[in-house]
C-alpha cells in the first residue's frame, strides 16, 4: 500500500519543467545549484521526522517550488527551505519550523492568486456601467450613451489564447519595478513590457511582465529597449499591477541596437 504523506500541500495549478535544462536553469535562480551546475542532483525533504528523497517538478511562482516524493505526491515548498534541508545538519526542530512556514504561505499565495485572476475582469467590466448611469444623468441622454456602453463590452469580452508550449516573442521594456516577497525583507525585482508579441501565430499580447533574472541582468537593459527570445506567457497577474501575463523563463534572447 502506497504510504501517504499527512504533510502534503498540493499545488492547485502548477507550471511543470519541460526538460531538465529548464530544471537546472530554476535551481541555479533559487540557489539550489551552482551557477557551474550542468546536471541535477538528489534532493531531500526533512522535516516531520522524516528523511525523504524528493525531486523538483515545477513551480507555482518565483517563491514557490513543487517537489514530488517516490509516492508521486507533489508539495508546495518555499527554495530557500528546501535549501536548507539539504544541510547535514539540518535539525527536526528547525525543519518544523520551516515546514510550517512553507506549508501556509504558498496555499495563500495561490488562493490569492485563484482569486485574483477570476474577479479581474468582472471588476473592469462594470466600471462603464458605473460611469454610463452618471453622463445620463448629466446630458439627460439615456439612449444616446446606451451604444458606447456595449462596445466598451465587447472590447472587454474576447480572452486571449495563450500557447501552451515555449514560443518566439518579442517585447519592448516599459518599466522597472519591484512587488513585495512574503518569504523575504527583500522585494522581488521584476520587468514590465509593452508591445509584447508572439511571433507564431502572429498575436499581440499588449503588456506583459517577467522577474528580473540574473539571465536578463546580463544584457544590462535600459526603459526603451526591444528584445527578441523564447519562452513561455502564463496568465498571471503581477501584484499591485494590472499587468495580467507572465514570461517565464525567456530564453535565446537577443537585444535590438538602436541606430544612431
Amino acid at each position: 500500500m502506497v504510504q501517504v504523506h499527512p504533510f502534503i500541500i498540493e499545488p492547485i495549478t502548477y507550471i511543470a519543467f519541460e526538460n531538465e535544462a529548464e530544471q537546472i536553469e530554476k535551481c541555479k535562480e533559487w540557489s539550489l545549484l551552482s551557477e557551474k551546475a550542468s546536471k541535477s542532483k538528489a534532493f531531500f525533504y526533512k522535516g516531520n521526522g522524516m528523511n525523504l528523497a524528493c525531486s523538483i517538478v515545477g513551480y507555482v511562482d518565483r517563491m514557490t517550488a513543487v517537489i514530488s516524493f517516490d509516492n508521486e505526491q507533489k508539495h508546495c515548498i518555499h527554495p530557500s527551505y528546501l535549501k536548507e534541508m539539504q544541510a547535514a545538519n539540518y535539525g527536526q526542530r528547525s525543519s518544523a519550523i520551516a515546514d510550517e512556514a512553507a506549508s501556509s504561505d504558498p496555499v495563500e499565495a495561490v488562493s490569492i492568486e485563484a482569486e485574483a485572476s477570476s474577479p479581474n475582469e468582472s471588476v473592469l467590466e462594470p466600471q462603464p456601467e458605473a460611469v454610463a448611469p452618471a453622463e445620463e444623468s448629466k446630458q439627460q441622454e439615456p439612449e444616446a450613451q446606451a451604444p458606447p456602453k456595449g462596445k466598451a463590452k465587447k472590447e472587454k469580452t474576447p480572452k486571449l489564447q495563450l500557447p501552451e508550449e515555449k514560443v518566439k516573442m518579442s517585447a519592448t521594456v516599459k518599466e522597472f519595478t519591484t512587488v513585495p516577497n512574503n518569504f523575504s525583507d527583500t522585494e522581488d525585482e521584476v520587468v514590465i513590457y509593452e508591445a509584447v508579441s508572439i511571433a507564431d501565430p502572429a498575436t499581440d499580447v499588449g503588456v506583459a511582465w517577467s522577474s528580473h533574472s540574473a539571465t536578463l541582468k546580463k544584457f544590462e537593459l535600459e526603459i526603451g529597449d526591444t528584445i527578441h527570445f523564447e519562452g513561455k506567457i502564463v496568465a498571471k497577474k503581477l501584484t499591485k499591477h494590472p499587468i495580467p501575463y507572465k514570461i517565464n523563463n525567456p530564453a535565446k534572447i537577443q537585444k535590438e541596437t538602436s541606430e544612431s
